[in-house]
C-alpha cells in the first residue's frame, strides 16, 4: 500500500482537531455518532480518529459511549495560558470584581479578528452568564473587544470593520462603521464599553481595557450579567467598577494607559 499522500496527511490533521474543538464545546460529552453527523464524516473515520487522539491522551471515552477532551489537551493548553503573564495576578483582581458586583468576571483579549475567553470568575448567583475560558465572540458584538477596539487609532477601526464584517447576532448589534465609530467615542469619554444584549439577547457585558508597560491594550476584563440585573440604571455604577478594577490590574502589571484618540 503506497504511504499516505500530504494532502491526505493535512486533511486528516483537520479533520482529527477540528473533532478535538467539537468536544470542547460540550461539557457533558458526545456520542461516536452525534460527532460523526456534526463535522460531516462517516463513523469509521470519525472512530479511527478518535481512538487516535485517545491513544495520545486528547481525548476520552467513558463507560456509557460519550467521548470527552482528554488530560493531554489540557496540558498543552495550559502551555499557551502559561506565557499569558497577566494571568496569574488577574485572578485575584476578577474574584474582587465578581464578589463586588455580584455578576460573573471575565478576562479576554483579541485574538485573530475575534475576542478570546482567557479567564473567569463565575458569578454565585443561580442564574448567571457564563462563557467558558476559549469561547469565541466578534469584537464588535464584545464590550471586551469593543473597550479594546476604542484604543486603537480609527483608522484601525474601519480595516478590521472591513476585514470581518459586522454580524447582526441580535436587534441591538452594531450594524454599520457609522454606528460603530459613534460607540468607539462614547467609550473613550467614558473609560468602558457596554454588550448591550448585542451577542446575546437578556445578556449585558460591562468591560474596560488593562494597559501593558509599553502603551499596549493587553487584555480587556468585563462583567457579563443577565439583562434584568445588570439593567441601564445600573450600567454606569457598573462600568466605574469595572473602570477601577482594569486600573488595578494595569497598575499590577506596571502599565501605563495610552491617551485614546478621538
Amino acid at each position: 500500500m503506497p504511504p499516505p499522500s500530504e494532502n491526505t496527511t493535512i486533511q486528516s490533521v483537520t479533520r482529527a482537531l477540528a473533532l478535538l474543538e467539537r468536544l470542547a464545546l460540550t461539557e457533558n460529552g458526545m456520542r461516536l455518532s452525534d460527532l460523526a453527523k456534526a463535522e460531516g464524516l462517516a463513523i469509521s473515520t470519525t472512530h479511527r480518529m478518535l481512538t487516535t487522539l485517545e491513544d495520545r491522551g486528547f481525548a476520552q471515552t467513558t463507560a456509557d459511549g460519550l467521548w470527552h477532551v482528554g488530560r493531554r489537551a489540557f496540558a498543552v493548553g495550559g502551555a499557551y495560558t502559561r506565557r499569558l503573564s497577566f494571568l496569574a495576578p488577574a485572578q485575584p483582581v476578577l474574584r474582587r470584581l465578581r464578589d463586588e458586583t455580584r455578576e460573573t468576571a471575565n478576562l479576554g483579549r483579541i485574538e485573530e479578528g475575534e475576542v478570546v475567553t482567557l479567564a473567569q470568575s463565575e458569578s454565585r448567583e443561580i442564574m448567571r452568564a457564563i462563557a467558558a475560558p476559549g469561547g469565541h465572540t466578534p469584537v464588535m458584538n464584545s464590550g471586551i473587544g469593543k473597550a479594546i477596539a476604542a484604543t486603537w487609532p480609527d483608522a484601525a477601526i474601519a480595516a478590521h470593520v472591513a476585514r470581518y464584517g459586522l454580524r447582526p447576532m441580535t436587534r441591538n448589534a452594531l450594524g454599520s462603521i457609522e454606528a460603530v465609530m459613534a460607540q468607539m467615542a462614547v467609550i473613550r469619554t467614558r473609560g468602558y464599553a457596554v454588550d448591550d444584549e448585542e451577542f446575546v439577547m437578556g445578556m449585558r457585558c460591562v468591560a474596560a481595557v488593562v494597559w501593558s508597560p509599553e502603551y499596549e491594550p493587553v487584555c480587556a476584563i468585563s462583567i457579563s450579567g443577565l439583562a434584568a440585573r445588570v439593567t441601564p440604571d445600573r450600567v454606569a455604577e457598573i462600568g466605574a467598577i469595572v473602570r477601577r478594577s482594569a486600573e488595578a490590574l494595569t497598575e499590577i502589571l506596571g502599565g501605563r494607559a495610552a491617551i485614546l484618540e478621538d
